[in-house]
């Protein structure tokens, strides 16, 4: 029988949207990620529904952050082998495969920052420091979706893209970048989103512009026509 606890605890757990997500995690990752997941989550949850981050939506954010410190203060009490149990009591016997993304970035803070987010919204990701990594992770990982950094070392965002498009025309890929109007590559960039529909992501962004054009982006049927030169 489950104590009010963990009723209480499952209750906010689904509130925040963190609960499905962690029943996923825990099936196809174990224990040590499921654990990593959720106490992670507190962290950045708390920083993106800060209030004071939030003004026009102020009550939303302060009703999250009670939540959220409920949270807290609900798995201090509790070990790690009672926090385990109450996750898996909802695992299911089958669950839907994880969109899987890819992100070349060469910035350690971004690195970590998208391992988060991504974590936390139930994604598969990897991350890769330059393009010439990213390319071979491409490879090995496969991934649905490519966000993927301009300005890098040893090959460049636009580079390992066409590169990619050789052998996998039809990847979806958000170019990531600060100097989009600055960069080098402008001219050559402008005319790489016309010609192939991919999306951007100016920085900087807020968590959740990220995560709603990636969910966007991921259930967009492109037709056709996804990555395919439509200017040839």
């Amino acid at each position: 029988m489950e104590s009010t606890t963990d009723s209480d605890l499952e209750k906010d757990l689904i509130y925040l949207g963190l609960l499905d997500k962690a029943h996923e995690i825990y099936a196809e990752l174990g224990e040590t990620a499921v654990l990593s997941y959720i106490k992670s989550s507190y962290r950045l949850l708390s920083k993106v529904y800060h209030p004071d981050l939030n003004p026009a939506n102020k009550r939303k954010a302060e009703i999250t952050q009670q939540t959220l410190n409920r949270v807290n203060e609900s798995i201090s009490r509790m070990t790690d082998r009672e926090l385990l149990d109450m996750i898996r009591r909802g695992v299911p016997d089958a669950h839907p495969e994880r969109k899987r993304i890819l992100v070349i970035e060469d910035q350690p803070e971004l690195q970590k920052f998208f391992q988060q987010i991504l974590l936390m919204e139930g994604y598969d990701s990897r991350i890769a420091e330059d393009g010439v990594k990213g390319y071979e992770a491409f490879h090995s990982f496969k991934p649905d979706l490519l966000l993927c950094d301009i300005v890098m070392p040893r090959m460049n965002g636009l580079e390992v893209v066409e590169k990619i498009r050789k052998t996998h025309p039809r990847i979806k890929v958000i170019y990531v970048s600060g100097f989009f109007g600055l960069t080098p590559f402008k001219g050559r960039f402008e005319e790489e989103i016309a010609r192939y529909g991919y999306h951007i992501l100016p920085k900087p962004f807020k968590a959740s512009g990220l995560l709603s054009l990636i969910r966007d982006y991921l259930n967009e049927d492109l037709g056709e026509n996804a990555g395919v030169d439509t200017l040839a």
